[in-house]
């Protein structure tokens, strides 16, 4: 689990609060999975742009044309959609944890704000 910025336990006392912020940690964990596939994915992007570029180079095609004939491949299309799908998984988690940092707060505020 990640380190958080305040640890849940010394924080929060209610079981509304540690479960939101809980939830809120499991969120963050998957957005930054997220965000590794999309890095994974940007990298086998620019590979394969290398690879054709030493490939086209060996052919005797120039870098314009291999980066048309790489930009063009279903292995860059796939690599693109790839990246963009979990950069926007990514977001989506990333914005639920927030909320429930958020919900975390909010809870603990309140309670303190009425006691």
């Amino acid at each position: 689990m990640s380190a958080s910025l305040f640890h849940h336990d010394e924080r929060f006392r209610n079981p509304d609060e540690r479960d939101a912020w809980a939830q809120a940690e499991a969120l963050l964990e998957q957005a930054r999975a997220m965000m590794r596939e999309a890095e994974n994915a940007l990298n086998m992007w620019k590979t394969g742009k290398e690879m054709n570029r030493l490939r086209c180079e060996r052919r005797g095609i120039g870098t314009t044309d291999a980066e048309i004939r790489w930009s063009a491949s279903t292995a860059a299309k796939n690599a693109i959609t790839n990246n963009n799908f979990y950069v926007s998984l990514a977001s989506m988690y990333y914005g639920a944890a927030a909320a429930n940092y958020s919900r975390a707060l909010y809870l603990h505020t309140s309670r303190s704000a009425r006691a």
